[in-house]
């Protein structure tokens, strides 16, 4: 076999690696047997000079095959995984998750922390007192038995090469790649156990895949490599032009998942959670058309049972009562305000720019382990097409110190772009990815 740094000429001189080479470099990465150092070096090489279909399919079963599959044929309802390739303000999970636990399907998620500018699930679970996110297998499928809803995040036992590379990419500047992203995605999705597995990609300057064309591929390089494994697959391409909720950061997350599971919060991060979510129903066969479940979510959510779905959730997983008492979540230290400095109709508001700023606020890691602050990020005040007159609030800072807000303000200068006309607004959902290639929403 090659030693590590012939791996890293290789791929740095753009040649394809075989799947005996990566089986055995995720092997020895994930036993501690190749120093970060050299698998930083291996990962930029893969930025710079990508993978075939058939590496990244390698590269995804060897992480998937690092620790234990999970086996969920017993849990007695169709089981749903969904995963977001990462944008800001995207809380969809924490709504999806009991969303569709509510209306029967059985949701077995593995999720991860933040990559770069965008938030993880995890992340901003952990912001809930005493929510514990590392399960064991067999805490795992006993959730998923007694209330058909588990999320867990990557451990020694389930996907653990995936959760070393994902923690070094985040670090790194090796985020952005299409194979490192559709492996880590999938490796955890397969390791997982669902059966029908729901992919929003997303697409923008708020995403990692800047443009449709990448985003399309990707997409198709994850559901191939879903239904080569026997999965039901599908991929939904969705706008990250701008931020698509009002809150980034943790906690701050948290609360406005929970007001949308309420039936209130941000109309456009509403409709493309329940745009994710009637998607999900149809993929598992519990609804033959998406305006059929697009009704039943909107009865769950008027109910209020999709909150206390929510609410369930989280105290079986060891979390505090947030539902009855929202207090219960980090506070920040400091708070301030961004006001206008002119009046204008909001064109843009840049979502990249907002993901950055939230962490300088201390809402995303710089470097590798670096301690969250769970209460940070920001709020914003305005949408996309809003008027706003000089002197209005553009957005709320959440922070534990005067420098991070400070920092962050600068930063926000460039992010909202203001004019005397208001801007043409542009569709949510772009298009579909599925068994039969890539559909577009504009057909």
């Amino acid at each position: 076999m090659k030693s590590m740094t012939q791996l890293i000429t290789d791929k740095k001189a753009g040649q394809a690696h075989t799947e005996e080479e990566l089986q055995w470099l995720v092997e020895n990465y994930t036993n501690d047997n190749i120093p970060d150092y050299q698998m930083s070096a291996w990962l930029m090489a893969v930025c710079w000079q990508g993978m075939n279909f058939e590496e990244t399919k390698a590269l995804t079963l060897a992480m998937m095959r690092s620790g234990a599959c999970l086996q969920l044929n017993n849990v007695g309802r169709p089981l749903v995984d969904k995963h977001s390739t990462g944008g800001v303000a995207d809380t969809t999970t924490l709504v999806l998750a009991p969303l569709l636990a509510a209306a029967g399907v059985c949701v077995a998620k593995m999720s991860g922390r933040g990559l770069g500018f965008t938030g993880g699930t995890i992340d901003k679970l952990e912001s809930i007192p005493g929510f514990s996110a590392t399960l064991q297998e067999d805490q795992f499928l006993a959730l998923l038995q007694n209330q058909g809803l588990a999320l867990t995040a990557q451990s020694a036992s389930i996907a653990p090469a995936d959760g070393k590379m994902y923690a070094l990419r985040d670090v790194t500047a090796t985020v952005d790649s299409l194979p490192l992203i559709a492996a880590s995605v999938m490796s955890k999705k397969l390791a997982a156990g669902a059966e029908h597995i729901l992919l929003d990609v997303k697409v923008g300057q708020g995403a990692f895949m800047q443009n449709q064309e990448d985003a399309v591929e990707l997409a198709r390089y994850m559901v191939a490599i879903g239904l080569g494994a026997g999965r039901n697959v599908k991929a939904i391409l969705t706008s990250m032009e701008r931020p698509l909720g009002l809150a980034v950061g943790n906690a701050l997350e948290v609360a406005e998942a929970m007001e949308i599971l309420r039936g209130q919060g941000p109309l456009r991060l509403r409709q493309v959670c329940l745009r994710l979510a009637s998607e999900a129903l149809c993929l598992a066969g519990l609804s033959l058309t998406l305006q059929e479940a697009n009704l039943k979510l909107l009865e769950l959510l008027d109910s209020g049972k999709a909150l206390e779905c929510f609410r369930q959730w989280i105290l079986s997983q060891g979390g505090a009562d947030i539902v009855t008492t929202p207090s219960l979540l980090p506070q920040a230290v400091l708070k301030e305000e961004v006001l206008s400095p002119l009046s204008g109709y909001v064109q843009q508001i840049q979502a990249r720019i907002i993901g950055e700023a939230s962490v300088a606020l201390g809402a995303g890691r710089r470097y590798k382990g670096e301690t969250l602050d769970l209460a940070a990020g920001l709020v914003l005040a305005c949408e996309q097409g809003d008027f706003v007159q000089k002197g209005q609030i553009l957005a709320t800072l959440h922070a534990e110190s005067a420098e991070k807000i400070a920092a962050a303000k600068k930063m926000l200068s460039s992010a909202f772009v203001l004019g005397e006309t208001p801007s043409l607004s542009s569709p949510d959902v772009l298009g579909w990815v599925d068994a039969d290639g890539f559909h577009s929403a504009a057909e």
